[in-house]
C-alpha cells in the first residue's frame, strides 16, 4: 500500500512538472497589455500547439502566480479567460482541464508556384461572398492596375474556408470590362483564375508582397479572432500576356491556419551568392533577397 501511495505522489509530481508553464515563457511586467492577458496567451499557445494536450490539467493559480511573479487574483484571471475562451474548464477541487484539441494542420502553399496552388485551394475549400459590386478605382486600386484613378472596378469580398474553419480574409478589385462577365454566384462556385480565363484573359506573371499586418473590427468578426490579432497579409497583382493588370487582391490570413514555404537554391552570380527561390535560379541578387519576381 505505502509503496501504491508513493509511486501515485511520484506520477502526479512528474504530471505537474510536465505541465509547467517554461521559464523561458515569461511576461513583461512594463508593458502595456495587461499581465493577465499576457499569461493567458502564452498557456494558449500551449496548448493550441499541443504542448498542454487535451485532457491535461494545467498549473494552479499559485504555481502559475509563482512562475511569473503576479498576484494569485491575476493568476486566476487568466484562467478564466481561457475558460470563457472554451479552452479549459475550471473543475473545483480538481483544478483547470484542457478541452480543446489543437487547430487542425495549417494549409500549406508555396509561393514559387502559387498560380497551381491557387487553383488546388479553390477546388479542396469554400468561398462565402460577403460584398459584391462596382465602384471608382482609388489611387491605391489604380497604381495597382495602370488604370487611371476613378475607373469603374469590380470589388469583391470573399471569406474562405477548410472544414469549417475560416483561413483567409480576401478582397479583389477586377477592371469593370473583366469582371462584368461573372456574378457573386459564379465567384463561390469557380476559382477567379477560372473565372478571368473564361472571359480570356490568361494569368501570365505577377507582383507580390508578403508582410503582416493586424484584424480591424470587420476582418476580425469575420475570421473568428480578436481585434488586434496578427495576420499575414499578400498584396498581389496580376497581369496577362500582355502585361495588363487584370486582378489586385489584398489577401488576408490567419497564420495558426495557413503558411507560405518557400525552396530555395543558393545561386551565384557575378561572383555574389545568395537564395534564390527554386525554378527562379536566374533572379538577381536583388530579387533573391527580396523575393519579388
Amino acid at each position: 500500500m505505502e509503496r501504491a501511495l508513493r509511486g501515485s505522489r511520484e506520477a502526479q509530481t512528474a504530471a505537474l512538472g510536465r505541465n509547467r508553464v517554461s521559464s523561458s515563457a515569461q511576461i513583461g511586467h512594463d508593458l502595456k497589455s495587461p499581465l493577465y492577458h499576457q499569461i493567458c496567451v502564452v498557456l494558449k499557445s500551449k496548448i493550441q500547439s499541443g504542448e498542454l494536450a487535451l485532457g491535461a490539467y494545467l498549473p494552479s493559480e499559485n504555481e502559475i502566480a509563482v512562475e511569473f511573479s503576479v498576484s494569485r487574483i491575476t493568476a486566476k484571471r487568466a484562467l478564466n479567460e481561457l475558460a470563457r475562451a472554451g479552452l479549459v474548464i475550471r473543475e473545483q477541487g480538481r483544478g483547470t482541464r484542457v478541452i480543446s484539441q489543437p487547430p487542425p494542420p495549417r494549409i500549406k502553399a508555396s509561393v514559387e508556384g502559387w498560380l497551381e496552388n491557387m487553383s488546388v485551394m479553390a477546388h479542396t475549400t469554400k468561398v462565402e461572398v460577403l460584398e459584391f459590386g462596382y465602384l471608382a478605382a482609388n489611387a491605391d486600386v489604380a497604381e495597382a492596375l495602370s488604370i487611371a484613378e476613378g475607373d469603374t472596378v469590380q470589388r469583391a469580398v470573399r471569406v474562405r474556408s477548410h472544414k469549417g474553419e475560416c483561413f483567409s480574409y480576401l478582397t479583389t478589385h477586377i477592371p469593370k470590362a473583366i469582371g462584368e462577365s461573372f456574378g457573386a454566384g459564379d465567384m463561390e462556385r469557380l476559382p477567379l483564375l477560372s473565372l478571368l480565363e473564361r472571359n480570356g484573359v490568361t494569368a501570365s506573371s505577377a507582383r507580390q508582397i508578403i508582410s503582416a499586418t493586424v484584424a480591424d473590427t470587420t476582418v476580425a468578426a469575420a475570421l473568428g479572432v480578436d481585434v488586434g490579432a496578427p495576420l499575414l497579409e499578400v498584396r498581389r497583382v496580376v497581369f496577362d500576356q500582355d502585361g495588363r493588370g487584370v486582378e489586385y487582391i489584398q489577401a488576408l490570413y490567419r497564420p495558426d491556419r495557413y503558411h507560405y514555404e518557400v525552396l530555395l537554391n543558393r545561386v551565384c552570380n557575378d561572383g555574389a551568392h545568395s537564395w534564390s527561390p527554386v525554378g527562379n535560379a536566374a533572379l538577381s541578387g536583388h530579387d533573391a533577397v527580396t523575393g519579388t519576381s
